[in-house]
């Protein structure tokens, strides 16, 4: 297995492993987004997010997916959007490697934190993330506002 920066040409398996994702979060619905939008968006001349991806055999089992924010009291984060690896591949090491990659590049960027959501339910990987040394911050809420509200409060405001 390998771990190594994703490129254009793999965001058809990028997408495969977030689709999965979905449905393990019982969202199966939920993606809209597309290998198009993959591509334009990871890697224009100012990318909105970045991949590593685990190959074993010419097969991408796992993704890592993070982007770049800003903390007004840390300064520069990172984001780890998704982390996830085919289930078939569960238990081969693909998740700890992909993690890995994270942290260390936080490392080679200097960032103070590098942040994640986890679903309360997913047990393993709270135990997981605990057992690396993350904080689960459990005193603060996720907030989101999706294209029904955004759309709401744009006609109301």
């Amino acid at each position: 297995m390998i771990i190594r920066k994703g490129e254009p040409k793999d965001m058809q398996a990028v997408l495969d492993l977030i689709i999965e994702l979905a449905i393990f979060e019982k969202e199966p619905d939920a993606v809209v987004v597309t290998v198009e939008d993959l591509i334009r968006d990871g890697f224009s001349e100012q990318p909105l997010f970045h991949t590593f991806v685990a190959e074993r055999d010419n097969e991408i089992i796992g993704i890592a997916l993070y982007y770049y924010r800003y903390s007004t009291w840390k300064g520069k984060t990172i984001h780890l959007e998704d982390l996830v690896v085919k289930e078939s591949a569960r238990g081969t090491g693909a998740g700890i490697a992909l993690y890995s990659e994270i942290i260390k590049q936080g490392k080679k960027d200097n960032v103070r934190r590098i942040e994640w959501n986890v679903l309360d339910w997913n047990t393993n990987a709270i135990e997981f993330y605990k057992k690396s040394g993350a904080k689960i911050l459990e005193d603060w809420y996720v907030v989101q506002m999706d294209e029904a509200g955004i759309e709401s409060f744009v006609k109301n405001n």
